[in-house]
């Protein structure tokens, strides 16, 4: 148990604690054994394990249709198809276009979104594949989405859409009805130590206000009832041009280890006095392909000295007093940000939640590890909380299930160049902005 000092009268706080239990396995890749194996086996898992589903909730949706394979489709018959998407996309890269664009004089731009509507969908299953039209959108849809269609073929021998069927919010375990105190989980992500434009003062007062610190004795009530803090991501930037496959002199390497080196300086303030969580991102010093394994502790010889120091994979998943949580440190939804369209990116979250999939556009365009035997993405069980770092801003939502299931979305800003980090009170699920935004603006 840690103590806070509040005055100089032997006036303790004492901080709450939780009940703490991770759900990394799934994530891990130790025992996999990479034998030059192609990804269509993944494919091929997502699908016998999504239809499977699929085909169990397809009496209560369409009861008086038959499930039929593409191959066994019949022109003007109605019936219901299962199967992977593709979406054909005249704007997305190739490497061969690159490759041949590369003597140009005409520079590349960099695209945000690769949306173009000549943009089709079609549905592949092990039989065969066609041709989607109907009232499908293929803006909101991307390759590797496993899905259930309602239609009939036409004589261009196309698969007319009249109706879709997603898998769904997965069944959740039963949230604790009365938690009975508030308990508070800070989340940061985007910290990016080592950038030049970075303000280390924004990130050593957010440590101070959570460790205590800071405030007055109201204040430092509220930060004792912090229990857990996850760091999502994107935590240092290496100066740019130091990896660029030559061997570093000793001044370039004492450069590429000084953003980590004062990372875990404050790290160490953290872990000293509460449990913290830490997952890799694109930018840090991990593998590049999902999930991201677990940094090693080597990296932060100060704060992993403490107990409460954990690396963690990307997704990471985890329980805090029977409250699951399950996040990303953002990949997954900035890649679906490039090839499909949402009003913002919190609904990404929600496709993605009942989709049942984490990551659908793996290993199409997001990098992942191939999988032989299982999909580590499908989502098994409903979380409580949802998050997703390193994003432009903050955002959150409440979303209901059709079976009562409840989850807490979050959209986690970046650290670095908002200032703001985000706290939620694990009793009610509510949640906050914590701001520390100290640049003046002109």
């Amino acid at each position: 148990m840690v103590s806070m000092g509040v005055d100089s009268e032997k006036n303790f706080l004492h901080r709450k604690q939780s009940l703490y239990q991770s759900l990394d396995e799934s994530f891990g890749i130790q025992k996999e054994v990479y034998r030059g194996q192609q990804y269509s086996q993944i494919y091929f898992a997502r699908l016998h394990l999504m239809r499977t589903l699929l085909y169990s909730i397809i009496p209560n949706w369409k009861p008086h249709l038959p499930v039929c394979t593409v191959l066994g489709l019949e022109e003007g018959k109605e019936c219901i198809i299962v199967g992977t998407l593709y979406k054909h996309m005249k704007l997305k890269p190739s490497i061969l276009d690159e490759y041949s664009k590369e003597r140009s004089a005409s520079p590349l731009v960099q695209r945000h979104n690769f949306m173009h509507l000549d943009d089709n969908l079609v549905l592949e299953d092990e039989s065969g594949r066609v041709k989607l039209s109907g009232c499908l959108l293929p803006s909101t849809y991307v390759t590797g989405n496993i899905i259930a269609l309602h239609g009939k073929e036409t004589s261009a021998g196309e698969f007319l859409v009249e109706d879709a069927l997603e898998a769904g919010l997965p069944q959740q375990i039963e949230r604790p009805i009365q938690l009975g105190e508030d308990k508070y989980v800070v989340f940061i992500s985007g910290l990016s130590v080592g950038r030049s434009s970075s303000n280390p003062l924004q990130f050593q007062l957010l440590v101070d206000h959570i460790t205590g610190h800071l405030g007055d004795e109201k204040e430092q009530n509220i930060a004792a009832q912090i229990v857990q803090v996850v760091i999502a991501g994107n935590f240092v930037e290496v100066p740019h041009g130091l990896l660029n496959g030559q061997n570093l002199g000793s001044k370039d390497q004492s450069r590429l280890f000084e953003p980590i080196k004062e990372l875990d300086i404050l790290l160490t303030q953290i872990a000293a006095s509460i449990p913290l969580d830490i997952m890799p991102g694109s930018s840090d010093p991990a593998n590049f392909s999902l999930p991201q394994q677990p940094l090693h502790r080597c990296l932060f010889p100060g704060s992993s000295a403490y107990n409460t120091f954990r690396s963690c994979t990307n997704p990471h998943c985890f329980e805090l007093d029977n409250i699951r949580f399950l996040g990303t440190s953002g990949q997954n939804i900035d890649d679906l940000g490039k090839y499909s369209e949402a009003n913002n990116n919190i609904d990404f979250m929600e496709r993605t939640l009942r989709w049942r999939h984490l990551a659908p556009t793996a290993p199409n365009t997001l990098g992942c590890y191939p999988f032989t035997d299982r999909d580590p993405f499908y989502i098994e069980t409903c979380p409580h909380v949802y998050f997703v770092g390193n994003q432009d801003k903050y955002e959150s939502r409440l979303i209901k299930g059709s079976e009562g299931q409840m989850v807490m979305l979050i959209c986690i800003p970046r650290f670095a160049e908002t200032g703001v980090a985000v706290v939620l009170n694990i009793r009610n699920l509510e949640c906050h902005m914590l701001s520390f935004a100290t640049q003046i603006h002109s």
